[in-house]
């Protein structure tokens, strides 16, 4: 291995596996430790997630999901696991994407770039949730992108559970900007849903040149963002279907507001990406009740109706 000049980096490292080389490092979250590398058998470059020493169960989930989503559209792929000798740590080996960081990429995105991502991105949750896995952490340091090769995988698979309808989950899950309504309001019977939420939340960042669109400082203010744009009425209306009650003290915080239309968001800088066929989409997406949100399939339709779209795969706003 190379160092990579931190001592504690080293702790991690797949010492039994001569194959990969770390490069440098690239990332780091809760759960992993990410790497740049390279496979010294072909000098093919890769990347190396290093996994911190957490519930096998959690290990086992993310793998037994990456295997299940092997060879899926724009799913990363996972091309090796290696275990660290002493920790049995497994370390995983997937393709190297040669990403642009979303902060620099996105203000430079034309309509057409942005309706072509997003479509790739539905291709992936598509798979996932057709083979009965919900993401759980859609959001733009997620979704790595090769501009130059207009090439888009979705990463990072560690939230990532299988769906059981009637089931209950955490939902201590998604990053705060990005978690759907539902998680919000503790409505633990959710599904592939909340990654179309997420979607929505991604798209209108990019639409609107507004990242991330929904700004919370908490949980509980996270909340009060969305309420701020799509109505306290509307909210209520949704915590009554299902049953559910506010804590006072959220209750209170959240207020009462009336929905915002989506024009008020459109400035001098972005209605070049704007048009009554993005916001449509962006409404049928953004719904406090998941059970109306666009499947991925449907948003896929939807962004298909037009066969005579400018792209190759006939994509175009209807």
């Amino acid at each position: 291995m190379v160092d990579t000049g931190t001592k504690n980096e080293q702790d991690y490292l797949p010492i039994d596996q001569d194959d990969y080389e770390v490069v440098r490092k690239v990332g780091r979250g809760k759960y992993s430790e990410v790497f740049e590398g390279v496979n010294v058998t072909n000098n093919e470059r890769c990347i190396i997630k290093i996994l911190k020493p957490v519930k096998k169960k959690k290990i086992k989930r993310e793998i037994k999901i990456l295997q299940n989503l092997c060879g899926g559209p724009n799913i990363v792929k996972l091309l090796d696991i290696v275990r660290d000798q002493h920790s049995k740590t497994p370390s995983l080996i997937f393709e190297y994407v040669n990403s642009t960081d979303f902060k620099v990429l996105y203000p430079t995105l034309t309509d057409y770039d942005i309706r072509y991502y997003i479509y790739e991105l539905l291709k992936a949750l598509d798979y996932c949730h057709s083979q009965g896995i919900m993401h759980r952490d859609v959001k733009p340091h997620n979704v790595m992108i090769d501009h130059e090769l207009r090439k888009l995988r979705l990463i990072d698979w560690g939230l990532a559970e299988f769906y059981h309808p009637g089931k209950e989950y955490n939902v201590r899950v998604a990053s705060r900007y990005f978690k759907g309504p539902e998680l919000l309001v503790d409505l633990q019977d959710y599904d592939y849903s909340l990654d179309m939420w997420s979607l929505g939340c991604m798209f209108a960042g990019m639409i609107f040149r507004k990242e991330p669109f929904f700004y919370g400082h908490d949980n509980n203010d996270q909340l009060v963002k969305i309420a701020k744009v799509l109505g306290t009425d509307e909210l209520n209306a949704y915590l009554h279907k299902y049953h559910l009650e506010l804590d006072p003290q959220l209750d209170a915080l959240v207020g009462r507001h009336s929905r915002k239309p989506w024009s008020r968001f459109i400035n001098a800088d972005n209605q070049h990406l704007v048009s009554p066929e993005a916001i449509d989409f962006l409404d049928k997406l953004l719904r406090y009740d998941h059970q109306d949100r666009l499947t991925a399939k449907e948003a896929m339709l939807f962004t298909l109706k037009n066969p005579g779209g400018i792209s190759p795969a006939g994509f175009g706003w209807p």
